[in-house]
């Protein structure tokens, strides 16, 4: 009798530590994948940004003819985060995309001919938008793998993670040179 109890009291001890492996494993597959989902929304909109990119150099030619320097430093970080891969070397070229349209809006200010221009407005209007909704997936994308890493990190899924493969993702952080306040003059 009592080596009947112990059995099934093993059995049980063995379905309930097999349940919840399932149960962990499922949880960090999930969040993985969320985490994934958000690095593809990212990468959408990078995309969108540089779909939008030859378009508002095209419209910006005629004008700028003085200014070939902006638009070269344009297509230079549009070609860099194209190439980019990693959360990290994708922050960095998008940084410098971010600092070349800010370049080559300041130096639009000085063609009032540009700033009227339809074309122009609309590509400005388009490219402040996904600004936006890039700043949003990077959030999202960050808190997705905070909330990962965070569930690899505790006790006693930390057991666990390692050895069915999840390790620690990157953040997507912003580069020193962007996190420092803009000069505006007039």
């Amino acid at each position: 009798m009592l080596e009947t109890i112990l059995f099934w009291g093993a059995i049980i001890v063995v379905v309930i530590a097999a349940l919840y492996l399932f149960s962990v494993y499922n949880g960090l597959i999930r969040k993985k994948n969320r985490v994934e989902n958000a690095w593809a929304q990212i990468d959408v909109q990078l995309k969108r940004r540089t779909d939008l990119i030859p378009n508002l150099v095209s419209s910006v030619k005629g004008y700028m003819k003085h200014e070939k320097s902006v638009l070269t430093e344009l297509t230079k970080a549009r070609s860099a985060i194209m190439k980019a891969t990693s959360p990290g070397s994708k922050a960095k070229a998008s940084s410098g995309i971010t600092s070349a349209l800010k370049s080559l809006f300041a130096v639009a200010e000085n063609y009032p001919n540009l700033k009227a221009n339809e074309n122009f407005m609309h590509l400005q209007e388009e490219l402040s938008g996904t600004e936006n909704k890039i700043a949003y997936s990077r959030q999202h994308y960050n808190d997705s793998v905070m909330e990962f890493n965070i569930s690899i990190q505790v006790f006693p899924n930390r057991v666990f993670a390692k050895r069915m493969g999840f390790g620690k993702k990157e953040m997507f952080d912003v580069p020193e040179a962007d996190k420092k306040p803009v000069k505006v003059e007039f």
